[in-house]
């Protein structure tokens, strides 16, 4: 689903910073190579990260969900000095794929990968956070908040992905759909908790964005 007119989207997209040359690569191979090309991030949600990185500038950053790297790499471009980004993906077969751009790019040293559950990586990673990039299966969302809610610094931000869903959350429910069920229980978790400032920006599927009080 296309939440804006083409023609106004490419206007926005061409009045947006131009992603570098790695970028465009590893977008392009992405859309060659994997399967669901359309969950990266891409050009313009990617500018939109890395803007959100360079004004948080967080020192330690957990995404969950991985794919084939290109929001890590965004969110690299904004670290503090000796950031580190820790990225969970549940497929192994994309882990060297991932490496060969976190090198390209230049920000290899700031990302550590983790290849597994992230309900099962979470708990053994170290210390809090400053931003948490949600991405990954959407019958977990919650679980994952749950997770991480209370090792983010006080200011920090958790940003999940896809909570629009291409409109179902405002169609009729199918009762068999869960990834639909969960993200609308996502949204309303969100915004009920009294530990955050939210807002939810209608960027491609939708981004929630929490700042922890």
């Amino acid at each position: 689903m296309e939440f804006l007119d083409k023609k106004l989207d490419d206007y926005i997209t061409a009045h947006s910073e131009v992603e570098n040359e790695v970028l465009a690569e590893l977008n392009r191979q992405t859309h060659l190579k994997v399967l669901i090309p359309r969950m990266i991030a891409g050009h313009y949600q990617g500018r939109v990260l890395s803007m959100l990185s360079h004004m948080i500038k967080p020192k330690t950053v957990l995404e969950i969900g991985t794919y084939t790297g290109y929001s890590a790499i965004c969110f690299a471009e904004g670290l503090a000095e000796n950031g580190t980004i820790h990225t969970i993906d549940l497929n192994e077969e994309l882990e060297s794929f991932q490496s060969e751009y976190f090198k390209k790019s230049g920000c290899a040293d700031k990302i550590v990968q983790h290849v597994g559950s992230a309900l099962d990586v979470i708990p053994k990673l170290e210390g809090n956070f400053d931003l948490v990039y949600i991405d990954a299966d959407k019958e977990n969302y919650c679980n994952y908040y749950d997770q991480t809610i209370n090792r983010i610094n006080k200011g920090g931000y958790i940003i999940a992905d896809n909570v629009l869903w291409s409109g179902k959350v405002i169609e009729p429910l199918n009762p068999k759909d869960e990834e639909t069920q969960m993200l609308l229980e996502y949204n309303k978790k969100i915004q009920e908790d009294n530990r955050v400032q939210n807002v939810l920006l209608p960027i491609r599927d939708g981004l929630m964005i929490a700042r922890k009080l």
